[in-house]
């Protein structure tokens, strides 16, 4: 089994893939549903790794599910990308994490979902 791509509905891809690809992220390939209602996009990371972004003519916010929480990208330096990355909000400033062997930071992407910032201690 592996991970090939998680979902989201975003309001505006364009946006979305700006903000993701300051994490190296790459425009892999699109489609449209057969009603021309929803344009999917789909970036994926150095591994191939996918998110599928939903762009819905007209869907500009979105109510959170309990099955989703926030995604998680693994960083060099959390500190650094916390300062550099052009993000829409703060849910947790940097702090280590030892009983996850972690350092971490949650910030906002455009639509609101939690992105983990991780910097393994190691």
């Amino acid at each position: 089994m592996e991970l090939i791509h998680i979902n989201v509905n975003v309001a505006d891809a364009d946006e979305t893939i700006e903000f993701y690809e300051q994490f190296g992220f790459e425009e892999s390939w699109e489609f449209e549903t057969p009603d021309g209602e929803t344009h999917n996009r789909y970036i994926a990371d150095e591994n191939g790794i996918e998110l599928q972004l939903s762009d819905t003519d007209g869907e500009e916010s979105f109510e959170d599910g309990t099955s989703w929480d926030h995604l998680a990208i693994g960083v060099d330096d959390v500190d650094a990308t916390f300062e550099e990355i052009d993000h829409y909000g703060v849910e947790k400033e940097p702090g280590d994490q030892p009983e996850a062997g972690a350092r971490t930071a949650f910030i906002y992407d455009p639509d609101g979902r939690k992105v983990e910032l991780v910097e393994s201690l190691d």
